[in-house]
């Protein structure tokens, strides 16, 4: 049987999160510069889309973490691709991804980082699956709480397709 998409939440809404947290992100770094690090690849998407909703000075720098495969579920194993750019010395950070889910990438980059000597550091997520956590992740900023299903969308894939969707779906068909 061949993978169908389901619409979860749509692009109006997906759209209208990303304003309502570039706001408050805009609002809570009132006065400062926000460092954005972005986790390639799928985070791109989502954060693109959110810098360009925040007012205050933004800079970014990219990172390739994982612990996926071409299949639906966490490999545990987490690997860097690709390192980041610049220091994080004294520079107040927001990390965004696309989505926390069993927190084990999120947990190991996190604690990576934070070895750096960033001033401060937050997380930011497009999608949260809180019930799928194996290590605890403390998100600062959500754009949705979503059930347990695999979804694909706004920069996530399954298997490297469907990135490119305007909305988030979730895989149906796929065994």
């Amino acid at each position: 049987m061949a993978e169908t998409i389901k619409v979860l939440v749509s692009e109006e809404d997906v759209n209208r999160r990303i304003g309502e947290l570039g706001k408050k992100i805009s609002e809570d770094y009132a006065g400062r510069q926000v460092h954005l690090i972005c986790v390639l690849k799928g985070g791109v998407f989502f954060m693109c889309e959110l810098a360009k909703r925040i007012t205050i000075p933004v800079t970014m720098d990219f990172m390739s973490v994982s612990s996926y495969g071409d299949g639906t579920a966490s490999s545990g194993v987490v690997k860097i691709a690709k390192d980041l750019d610049e220091s994080l010395e004294g520079k107040d950070v927001l990390v965004v991804e696309d989505i926390v889910d069993s927190g084990r990438t999120l947990s190991y980059l996190l604690e990576i980082l934070q070895k750096r000597g960033p001033k401060s550091m937050k997380l930011c997520t497009l999608l949260d699956k809180p019930e799928r956590r194996v290590k605890p992740v403390e998100v600062q900023y959500c754009g949705f709480n979503i059930p347990d299903e695999f979804v694909v969308g706004y920069g996530l894939d399954y298997a490297q397709k469907y990135r490119n969707l305007p909305y988030i779906g979730v895989v149906e068909g796929v065994e």
